[in-house]
């Protein structure tokens, strides 16, 4: 007799459906799995034999074969434990065999019979609700599993008797409930911050259409306080957009207590993260920063200091949204659609352009260090500001003198609005932020007057643009009108936007000076 129970193997953020197939039949004694399987599941084989000899069932003398089919499919991780155990017990008939039919099944097991969480419970329970069966997971995992759908069946037992019991009618197992995590109160508020008039302005234009931002300043100017406080600006995520984040956050184990939260992402990782670090990869094609950073903000503080292979290679999910990782055996695409914000000093001592400041090494000092930023990713990122160091009489001014976050938090929110019934009008699914605009559409939502459209003419020739910045000073020019309201894209945003462009660079700050003066 074969015992069939369905399980899922992961890829990217994907549950595909896997039968694993049990017999028990006469020969050497002994268990053997096949099916392209890992080290982890390989190893199950003995946290199998002694869950079940800690739950009062012993392994029969026989030769016991386990197939993971589809036979060609990799099968990786110990999420492979519970449906394993299960098929043995229906094998054995310590369990009803049409019992576990209807069931998508993964768990880890304990020596002791616990059964443990494993990550993917929420992407499994997705796959399971697809496929209109039900999801039996560990307790742990119920919380998050529950809010793939309210109807399907969902058992989360705590152990292999408590689910044997279940089945035999002596105990009954509730359905577990979504959580959703408490969100900490007290997130860094705007107000906290002196002066910065530029900066605050250019991280409300960011937060509002969803831009990439890059503050340059000396050490100490605020840099990463204004970083710190982009999430209390940012709008919480929609339910579309909470399923999608919290299913990355569940591929990689980061769901505490299978809790949902509606906050927008923020990673700020190390100067020294590696590429698989950042982008995803690794023995397991785990995702990378930039994919749990999806709908959400990445922080990159001390930007140059971050080696120029792992800085170049966010160039492509900066452009398409996804990480596409590539691998002999593998090839897996994750969501990373997020906003970059990145903060960095002019020069390696930090003071560069500072009064009465000179750097040992002269003007390489700062060349040399801002070339570790290739031209092709500066390119993409759209706003870029100066933060000068703060004086006294901003630092001894009173707090209430300084916006909060709530009245920018609500301009944001009015201008997010804008855009998002904007592009659901024009037909774009998948689009709701002027930075997410596809090219074809950009001059259609952002159509310039004619003083508009010569000052960028003009701008253009002089700084040479190349298209991708032609096309993003229209969108930061949109989101500067939707910021106040505006149907009408004026000369005085395509300044802005401009300006914004080509902060830090002299000759560009003073052709944007000549264009608005003329």
């Amino acid at each position: 007799m074969v015992a069939r129970v369905t399980t899922v193997a992961f890829q990217g953020i994907d549950a595909v459906r896997v039968d694993v197939q049990v017999m028990v039949a006469p020969g050497r004694v002994g268990m053997q799995i096949v099916g392209l399987a890992d080290k982890a599941v390989a190893e199950s084989r003995e946290r199998v034999q002694a869950a079940l000899h800690a739950s009062g069932l012993a392994m029969p003398p026989k030769r016991v074969t386990v197939n993971l089919a589809p036979a060609d499919l990799p099968k990786e991780g110990s999420h492979y434990d519970l449906p394993i155990a299960l098929g043995l017990m229906a094998a054995l008939g310590a369990l009803p065999s049409d019992a576990l039919a209807g069931f998508v099944v993964l768990g880890e097991l304990s020596l002791d019979g616990t059964i443990a969480p494993v990550a993917g419970a929420l992407p499994a329970a997705m796959a399971a609700n697809a496929m209109e069966m039900g999801l039996l997971c560990p307790a742990a995992c119920g919380p998050e599993a529950a809010w793939a759908s309210a109807e399907m069946e969902i058992l989360a037992p705590r152990s292999l008797i408590q689910l044997a019991n279940h089945f035999r009618g002596t105990q009954v197992l509730s359905r577990p409930q979504a959580a959703v995590k408490v969100a900490a109160e007290g997130l860094p508020d705007l107000a906290d911050i002196r002066g910065q008039a530029g900066a605050r302005r250019a991280l409300e234009v960011a937060a509002a259409g969803g831009h990439n931002l890059l503050m340059s300043g000396p050490p100490g100017s605020g840099k990463s306080m204004l970083a710190a406080r982009l999430p209390s600006i940012l709008p919480a995520l929609s339910p579309a957009e909470l399923l999608e984040v919290s299913t990355i956050a569940s591929i990689s184990g980061e769901l505490a207590g299978g809790r949902l939260t509606d906050r927008r992402p923020f990673r700020a990782p190390h100067h020294s993260a590696s590429m698989a670090a950042m982008v995803g990869g690794g023995l397991r094609v785990r995702p990378g920063e930039v994919s749990l950073a999806h709908r959400g903000v990445l922080f990159l503080d001390e930007f140059p200091e971050f080696t120029p292979a792992v800085l170049d290679s966010l160039r492509q999910p900066l452009e398409s949204g996804q990480s596409v990782i590539a691998r002999a055996n593998h090839h897996v695409t994750y969501p990373a659609r997020f906003q970059l914000v990145a903060a960095m000093n002019p020069c390696r001592c930090g003071m560069a352009g500072e009064p009465g400041h000179t750097c040992a090494r002269g003007p390489r000092c700062q060349t040399d260090y801002q070339a570790r930023i290739s031209g092709p990713l500066l390119d993409r990122i759209d706003l870029r500001v100066e933060v000068p160091a703060v004086s006294a009489s901003d630092l001894m001014r009173p707090a209430t003198a300084s916006e909060s976050s709530a009245a920018v938090k609500a301009r944001v929110e009015r201008a997010r609005a804008m855009q998002m019934e904007r592009y659901t009008t024009l037909g774009l699914p998948g689009v709701g932020l002027n930075a997410e605009c596809p090219s074809a559409a950009v001059e259609t939502v952002a159509e310039l007057d004619e003083g508009g459209a010569a000052l960028l003419r003009e701008a253009a020739d002089k700084a040479r643009f190349s298209a991708r910045a032609y096309h993003r000073i229209l969108k930061v020019a949109r989101t500067l009108a939707d910021l106040e309201a505006s149907d009408i894209v004026r000369s005085v945003h395509l300044a802005e936007a401009i300006a914004y462009r080509m902060a830090g660079e002299a000759s560009g700050v003073r052709a944007v000076a000549d264009l608005e003066t003329a």
